[in-house]
């Protein structure tokens, strides 16, 4: 895991290294449309951290929609939301009263301003040298100490799926503790998996589906 970091105002981070899984995420202040924070305001719970292209492109607003459309489920998972473009503060804003005033969806969670583009490209949304602004659809979830947890990267011209970063938060947060595992297309309530054992005894003991250790989810109950 890296030290913590804080985003310049040129962008640079102390490891210029792109960022990775267990990775502190990098500290930065900033204005949004919901006022001036920081990244470590978030400290405690998760977050949802994604930038988008640019405002008013029909894939973004469709993605903004749905997140605010589930932004009550994320908010059940303790999971706080952060949008952010290299647009100005007043684009984002006009952005987002279009989307209220013509489609009636209420955006609730803030979107960071990043005209210099510094926190863009500190977190690789963008390539260092790229003369284009526009920053892929990258997201991060990070957990309630800083440190991200997943990165998911979707080209500009494919909206993300919701559905899938729910899940994706619902399984990082059943699994924290590494007392259990998440198999392929987990859902709350479905079974989980075993970590595999790490000695010969613990081999022995697990049996001859050692490798592959199902079992019912009772820690949890279902959710949604």
């Amino acid at each position: 895991m890296s030290s913590e970091g804080s985003i310049s105002a040129t962008g640079h981070v102390m490891d210029m290294r792109p960022l990775r899984i267990g990775d502190v995420a990098p500290d930065f202040q900033a204005r949004t449309t919901k006022g001036d924070i920081r990244l470590s305001d978030f400290r405690g719970q998760w977050l949802l951290f994604f930038s988008h292209p640019a405002d008013f492109t029909p894939v973004c607003t469709s993605e903004f929609i749905a997140l605010a459309q589930a932004a009550d489920r994320f908010a059940k998972l303790d999971c706080a939301l952060l949008g952010l473009s290299v647009d100005s503060l007043y684009a984002h804003l006009a952005w987002l009263e279009a989307i209220q005033s013509r489609l009636g969806i209420e955006i609730p969670f803030p979107l960071v301003e990043d005209p210099s583009m510094a926190v863009g490209r500190a977190y690789g949304m963008l390539d260092r040298t790229a003369r284009n602004s526009a920053t892929v659809r990258a997201t991060y979830v990070i957990d309630p100490a800083g440190v991200i947890r997943a990165l998911v990267w979707y080209p500009m011209s494919v909206g993300r799926s919701v559905e899938e970063l729910l899940r994706l938060v619902e399984a990082l947060r059943r699994s924290d503790g590494d007392t259990v595992m998440t198999p392929e297309g987990w859902q709350p309530g479905d079974d989980v998996v075993r970590p595999v054992p790490t000695t010969q005894s613990g081999v022995c003991s697990a049996g001859a589906r050692w490798f592959y250790d199902v079992m019912p989810d009772t820690g949890r109950p279902p959710a949604r």
